[in-house]
């Protein structure tokens, strides 16, 4: 591609998981970031059945399905209606399944995934996109399974010497099976309250605060619905921090900043629906705490092997100060008021600064990958 021309960037919203809408929302901020100057934007909407569509506006599309879409300020190659992507390396881009020419086919330089939880940020997406050989934006196949999968990452930071909190691990089908011996095993284990999440989720999708047996048997019902495995965790009387990440093999950590949930825990409804949650950034919480959890999050993502971008969570204890690493999400919220963009704002990186650094990171990744490709040649 010559230095002159627009890179082509293919934006991914929507899909198959509960945080659908969220995903429009960090599209939209996303798109609107990117310099027509330097970019030209191919907006690509997956709906909740899975199907995906190339538009003009493919999240009016997606929200309204009946509408007939239209392509207006696209590439002339481009039509409207249901699109998908070749895990095939020699096309390199979307196939139109709706067109006037049978085999119409849209390149692309990059793609932009912006699909949070399931079937978008735990390495599906990521893997189609690797066998379509085709440089995408955020962490690769493992990274993303192994942060979707909360039990899987303590391990990993548990064994990169990480301090994370108690927590133990159960199948639907043992739950189902033998209710009264995990019941006991849990009590045995954890004091009430503690936490109930599905493995494999995000944005408190299926999470729940359980203060007795009762709500407790409730919570494991209602987190079997999203994943076969449900995470057992400690409760922590701590403030809830977060730190932003950016980067390939060099990252650098944000200021940290903290959420005060308007909820009596950092919920979906409080993240999105009540919008009553402060977010205090930077945090208040002394220069020694802030370079000790600074340098937790860089570790984090480079135990998990991440790149371009993560977002890692942490409690902070009220009574002793100490620092306990939560979780990572590396696809999370973009919109812009999301805490990610939000404390690279605050660290001196504007939103769309940030936008073109992700797209140059994914490149820059795709070039270091090519090298070990050619090596194996």
């Amino acid at each position: 591609m010559e230095s002159s021309a627009k890179i082509r960037v293919g934006v991914v919203f929507g899909g198959r998981s509960g945080e659908h809408e969220v995903s429009l929302v960090s599209a939209q901020s996303i798109i609107n970031a990117l310099n027509s100057a330097d970019y030209e934007v191919i907006p690509i909407g997956v709906t909740k059945k899975g199907t995906w569509l190339v538009d003009a506006d493919p999240k009016g599309f997606l929200l309204e399905p009946d509408r007939k879409p239209q392509i207006e300020g696209t590439a002339p190659a481009v039509t409207s209606g249901k699109t998908g992507l070749m895990g095939d390396p020699t096309h390199q881009g979307l196939v139109l399944l709706e067109h006037t020419r049978p085999v119409d086919k849209v390149k692309l330089d990059v793609i932009f995934p912006i699909m949070h939880g399931t079937y978008g940020e735990d390495g599906t997406m990521q893997g189609l996109l690797e066998l379509a050989d085709i440089p995408y934006v955020g962490c690769g196949v493992l990274a993303s399974a192994l942060g979707m999968d909360k039990s899987s990452a303590k391990r990993v930071f548990r064994d990169a010497g990480l301090p994370i909190g108690p927590f133990k691990e159960y199948l639907r089908k043992e739950w189902r099976a033998k209710a009264d011996e995990i019941i006991a095993d849990i009590e045995t284990n954890f004091s009430y309250p503690c936490f109930i999440k599905p493995v494999n989720s995000g944005s408190s999708v299926g999470i729940s605060k359980a203060h007795n047996r009762e709500e407790l048997c409730r919570a494991m019902d209602a987190a079997a619905r999203f994943d076969r495995k449900i995470l057992i965790e400690a409760f922590i009387d701590g403030r809830e921090l977060e730190v932003s990440v950016l980067g390939n093999d060099d990252p650098i950590a944000s200021v940290p900043g903290e959420i005060v949930p308007c909820n009596e825990f950092y919920d979906y409804d409080a993240k999105y629906v009540d919008n009553r949650s402060e977010l205090r950034i930077p945090a208040q919480i002394g220069s020694e705490k802030t370079t000790q959890i600074r340098a937790i999050a860089v570790k984090a993502f480079k135990a998990l092997d991440c790149a371009g971008m993560a977002r890692v969570d942490f409690f902070m204890e009220r009574a002793t100060g100490k620092i306990i690493l939560n979780e990572i999400n590396t696809i999370p919220g973009f919109t812009s008021i999301s805490m990610y963009p939000k404390l690279w704002e605050a660290t001196g990186i504007s939103y769309v600064a940030l936008v073109k650094k992700l797209v140059d990171l994914a490149l820059e990744r795709y070039v270091d990958k090519q090298e070990s490709l050619k090596a194996v040649i």
